[in-house]
C-alpha cells in the first residue's frame, strides 16, 4: 500500500524558514514525480512545487519562487521542501502528492494524482 506522510510544519515567525518533508512508503521517490500543494483557510488548494524523477526538473509557483527549494533524498525516500523568508500568506496546510506533469513540468507545473498525504500545517505569524 502506498502512503505519503508530511512533517515539518509548525509556527514560524515572518521571515523565518522551515523544511517540510514528504516520507513515502510503498513507492520509491527516485522513480516518482512528487509535488507539494497548499490550501489556505477559505481558499482553493494550489500547487507550490513539483519535482520530476526522470530529469530532476522542478517547478515553483510564482508565490514561492526564489524562497523555496524542492529536493529528493533517495536514501530516506523523502521529497523535501525548504522554505525561507516566510510570509503570513504562506500560512496553509501543505500536502504532498504523486503528480503528473502539466506538459513541460518546469514551465507549467503538475497535477496531483491518486496518492495524497494528510497534510502538515504551517502557520506564519508573530
Amino acid at each position: 500500500q502506498v502512503h505519503l506522510v508530511e512533517s515539518g510544519g509548525g509556527l514560524v515567525q515572518p521571515g523565518g524558514s522551515l523544511t517540510l518533508s514528504c516520507a513515502a512508503s510503498g513507492l520509491m521517490v527516485r522513480y516518482t514525480d512528487i509535488g507539494w500543494f497548499r490550501q489556505a483557510p477559505g481558499k482553493e488548494r494550489e500547487q507550490v512545487s513539483c519535482l520530476s524523477w526522470s530529469d530532476g526538473s522542478h517547478y515553483y509557483a510564482d508565490s514561492v519562487k526564489g524562497r523555496s527549494a524542492i529536493s529528493r533524498d533517495s536514501a530516506e525516500n523523502t521529497v523535501n521542501l525548504q522554505m525561507w523568508s516566510l510570509k503570513p500568506e504562506d500560512t496553509a496546510v501543505y500536502y504532498c502528492a504523486t503528480v503528473e506533469p502539466n506538459g513541460v513540468l518546469d514551465a507549467f507545473g503538475c497535477t496531483g494524482k491518486d496518492v495524497w498525504g494528510k497534510g502538515t500545517l504551517v502557520t506564519v505569524s508573530s
